[in-house]
């Protein structure tokens, strides 16, 4: 008899991430940032105030446009090489997937040029299937146990010094796929001592012992995604809920609190300036130090359109945001991911 998926419901008893009062920034009246020319005024983490910097080219939030042809800095060179062929060898032969295919990454060419990938676990199918990805949605297979000594036997022939470990969204298991990541991050200590490890998990439906198991594995970084802004999960994300993955961020800054933590949001659905500066209140309250900010770009034709293509200046002056608010670490550009490069 083959695997039979188990989704958890909900229970009373669980522990739940979201703490009764979640760190979510106050409502307040709605404005754009740029007021009276100055910008509004927020703390960055010494408790000083800064004012945000004017988002060039825009005046009450992103313009909602039927955009036509990619602009020129969307434009990336198909991956080859040396390098890039030895990746894909070394991948196939221990069967693991990487975010650089199963997501269609821009930065395959790049990443795997430097001899590095983003590995996904516990297989190619996801539980819930965001209006976004490109991942498969269905019903799931058993978890490989096989597969942490998988990628830790790639990492150390590759010579990885920075290893990103992600997964599909497990709803069906008991622990969410926790456990799994777990045991990677051991193999990988086992296996690789000289990689830093980290962990881009899903929500684990909010349970909190899912999350004690990750915590406790002791990753280098620990990342989370939010992906967009709260008014809008509805429709990109789908079976996520926006203060369940700040709750989860928050919980773990508490678990840990020397853990380095890590989130991303893409933008190009049709949030506002407004909306994308207040996650990055939200992210910084709940320990985020390093935010990775990127456009969206739809899979295929199946996938969610995209509102806008969004200039590099702009994205460099939403670092300029994140950075006042207080966030030390950003990387933010049309080609960025949030497995992109070192956090």
């Amino acid at each position: 008899m083959g695997h039979v998926p188990r989704v958890r419901s909900e229970c009373h008893d669980r522990s739940v991430l979201v703490p009764a009062h979640p760190p979510l920034r106050p409502e307040r009246a709605r404005g754009h940032l740029d007021r009276g020319g100055e910008g509004e005024r927020t703390p960055d983490g010494d408790g000083t105030r800064r004012r945000f910097p004017r988002l060039p080219g825009a005046s009450g939030g992103v313009r909602v446009s039927a955009p036509g042809k990619k602009p020129g800095w969307l434009k990336v060179r198909a991956p080859s090489g040396e390098r890039v062929d030895r990746v894909r060898t070394v991948l196939a032969r221990n069967g693991l997937r990487t975010v650089c295919r199963e997501a269609l990454c821009p930065n395959v060419a790049e990443c795997w040029g430097a001899g590095t990938a983003t590995v996904i676990l516990l297989g190619g199918i996801c539980t819930r299937g965001c209006a976004f990805c490109s991942v498969a949605a269905g019903t799931p297979e058993a978890p490989d146990p096989k597969e942490p000594e998988r990628v830790a036997r790639a990492a150390a022939e590759l010579g990885w010094r920075h290893v990103v470990v992600t997964s599909v969204t497990r709803d069906d298991l008991p622990d969410g796929g926790a456990g799994h990541f777990a045991m990677v991050t051991r193999a990988l200590r086992r296996m690789a001592p000289e990689a830093a490890v980290e962990l881009l998990v899903p929500d684990f439906a909010g349970d909190g012992n899912a999350l004690r198991t990750v915590v406790d594995a002791s990753p280098d970084v620990l990342a989370h995604n939010v992906e967009t802004v709260p008014r809008l999960y509805p429709v990109v994300r789908r079976g996520a809920d926006y203060a369940r993955s700040i709750g989860l961020l928050w919980r773990a800054s508490k678990m840990s609190p020397g853990l380095p933590l890590k989130s991303g949001i893409m933008v190009g659905f049709g949030e506002t300036e407004e909306e994308i500066a207040d996650v990055f209140r939200d992210l910084f309250g709940a320990g985020v130090r390093s935010v990775t900010v990127g456009q969206y770009l739809p899979p295929t034709r199946n996938h969610l359109p995209v509102t806008e293509y969004v200039s590099p200046d702009r994205f460099a002056a939403l670092a300029a945001v994140a950075r006042a608010i207080g966030i030390p670490k950003v990387l933010s550009g049309p080609l960025v991911r949030s497995s992109y490069k070192p956090a």
